[in-house]
């Protein structure tokens, strides 16, 4: 009687260690990156350089913001960068780079600083000229009166400039 059930336990053993090598065979991975793009229909993407058109101009801005948005599409998606003739066509312009006064404070002097960028995108879908669109996408960000723009200047724009591509990559192939 002792000899059944070690076989049985040797059995019901080997079963579990078997059952789970098959299900550790078997798993499904599924990663989710935001994009809904059909790759059968596009393959390719143009994305312009986008100048800066704003009164006020931060030099370093249209980099930032230029390797940002290519930057995107290369991490997210499978969709191979083109010069020219691209399936999707990203093109565009930064608009508006301003300051201004958010709050005061009680002696009278500006407490805080709102920095706003603007960015102007004409998107075209060749495989599906419906989804073709031109929208302004905008972020503001604060920051102290006591700091000089100088200071804190990089640290704002890369930060509105994260958001804003982040509005274009969700409205161009995430499709939300």
């Amino acid at each position: 009687m002792a000899w059944t059930r070690r076989i049985c336990r040797l059995c019901g053993i080997s079963a579990l260690v078997s059952g789970m090598m098959v299900l550790a065979a078997c798993s499904i991975s599924y990663k989710f990156n935001g994009a809904s793009i059909d790759y059968t229909k596009t393959k390719t993407i143009q994305i312009s350089q986008f100048p800066i058109r704003s009164a006020y101009v931060w030099a370093p801005m249209q980099a930032i913001f230029n390797n940002q948005l290519t930057d995107i599409y290369a991490r997210q998606t499978k969709l191979q960068q083109v010069n020219r003739n691209g399936d999707l066509q990203l093109s565009g312009e930064i608009v508006e780079y301003s300051q201004f006064n958010k709050a005061v404070s009680a002696d009278g002097y500006s407490a805080q600083v709102q920095l706003k960028m603007t960015v102007n995108v004409r998107f075209v879908n060749n495989a599906n000229h419906d989804e073709d669109f031109e929208q302004k996408f905008s972020a503001t960000t604060q920051y102290d009166s006591s700091q000089q723009l100088t200071a804190v200047q990089e640290e704002l724009v890369t930060q509105m400039v994260e958001d804003i591509v982040d509005q274009i990559f969700n409205a161009t192939v995430a499709n939300w």
